[in-house]
């Protein structure tokens, strides 16, 4: 095992200085994901080609929205009562309004790249996809004219008493929980579409 870890470590130290940063860590993403597009899929370019890459996108943008539905769910909320009253500022801070970001920005982008692939000839157009885009589109409707709004309250983002943080929290929560439950359908219509109908 030693030798495994001083192996990765040679390696990964190498590049340290693209890894230490999130954004410079994705731009050797995109760079090695471009690599391999021009690799593999440069004669593919046109018409046929447009279908696949922004379904490529639409899954990275799903990803990035389902995870951080998940991380809320099954991470932060649960947690949150647990943390001393000292350290809660940090979460409501720092951690809470980046992973809001990065929530409803990726939600956006999902639907956006969804409804160009559905508009293109590479897609698959049954019952099973149409499902799975109107429970995606209630999700992002969610978070964008529910969630969000009620976050602002809950993190002071906008002007609001105790109790009315009291009622935006639950309701972000609840709201939260509800696409947290529709996440299975929709994420099971998405995936099945292509392969049975």
């Amino acid at each position: 095992m030693a030798d495994i870890n001083a192996t990765v470590s040679n390696i990964l130290e190498k590049i340290s200085k693209m890894l230490e940063k999130p954004y410079n860590a994705m731009a050797l993403g995109a760079g090695l994901t471009f690599l391999l597009l021009l690799l593999y899929h440069v004669t593919s370019f046109g018409g046929g080609y447009f279908g696949a890459f922004f379904t490529f996108l639409h899954v990275v943008s799903g990803i990035t929205w389902i995870g951080l539905l998940y991380y809320f769910n099954l991470v932060q909320i649960p947690t949150m009562p647990k943390i001393p009253p000292e350290l809660k500022p940090g979460i409501g801070k720092y951690i809470a309004p980046e992973a809001l970001f990065w929530f409803r920005w990726s939600a956006l982008a999902t639907v956006v790249t969804g409804l160009i692939v559905f508009s293109t000839s590479s897609a698959v157009h049954n019952l099973t996809i149409i499902t799975g885009g109107i429970l995606g589109l209630v999700m992002a409707f969610n978070i964008w004219f529910v969630i969000w709004p009620n976050q602002k309250i809950v993190l002071g983002l906008v002007p609001a008493d105790d109790d009315e943080k009291t009622k935006a929290g639950r309701l972000a929560m609840l709201t939260s929980r509800a696409n947290f439950a529709l996440s299975l359908p929709m994420l099971y219509c998405m995936v099945t579409a292509r392969l049975v109908g």
